[in-house]
C-alpha cells in the first residue's frame, strides 16, 4: 500500500518517534509499504513519521531499486560514529521542491535492529551516510532545514506558508 507523504507543517514530523518493541508481521507489512511509498515518491530514504506513523523505523535504498541487496531497514536506529564532513544539496520528500546545501558527516555508523529484533550496524559513506543521518534525524523530530542558516530556514518557512495559504501545500 502506498501511503501519502506527510508534508512540513504536520506535527508528527517534529516530535521524537516511539521506540518499536514488537517485531511481528505488522512491522514487516509496514516496511513493505514504506519501501513502496518511498519508491512511488521517488525517494532514496523514508522514515515512518513521513507517512504519519510516529515509530522509530526507516527504510533506505540509495540505488532506487537497481540493487535489490541495497535495501536497508533500520528499526530504532542510533548514530554511534561519524567522521569527516561533506556538503551537498539535500532535499526531503516532506519538503518537496526545496533543496539546500547541508553539511553532514562523510562516514556514519548506525546501530539499529533488524526486522527480527537483532542488533545490526550499518556503516555508509557519502550518499548513504547522508541518508542514514537524514532518516535518523526524522525519527528524532528533526528536519534537514534545521541544519541550514536561520535566514534560509525562515525563507523556506515563509514560502511554505504562502503555499499553504494558496491551498497548494497539502
Amino acid at each position: 500500500m502506498v501511503y501519502p507523504i506527510v508534508k512540513y507543517g504536520d506535527p508528527v514530523l517534529e516530535k521524537k518517534a516511539a521506540t518499536i518493541t514488537q517485531f511481528d508481521e505488522e512491522l514487516r507489512k509496514l516496511v513493505d509499504d514504506m519501501f513502496e511509498s518511498m519508491y512511488a515518491a521517488h525517494g532514496v530514504g523514508l522514515a515512518a513519521p513521513q507517512i504519519g506513523i510516529s515509530k522509530r523505523i526507516a527504510v533506505i535504498d540509495i540505488t532506487f531499486k537497481e540493487d535489490p541487496n541495497a535495501k536497508i531497514v533500520l528499526v530504532n536506529p542510533e548514530i554511534v560514529h561519524t567522521e569527516g564532513r561533506q556538503t551537498s544539496a539535500e532535499g526531503c520528500l516532506s519538503i518537496p521542491e526545496f533543496r539546500e546545501k547541508v553539511t553532514r558527516p562523510m562516514k556514519v555508523t548506525v546501530r539499529a535492529q533488524d526486522l527480527e529484533g537483532r542488533t545490526i550496524e550499518v556503516t555508509g559513506e557519502e550518499l548513504l551516510a547522508r541518508a542514514l543521518v537524514h532518516e535518523t534525524d526524522h525519527l528524532n523530530g528533526k528536519l534537514y532545514i534545521s541544519h541550514v542558516s536561520a535566514l534560509k530556514r525562515d525563507l523556506i518557512k515563509r514560502k511554505i506558508r504562502k503555499l499553504m495559504k494558496a491551498g497548494e501545500w497539502h
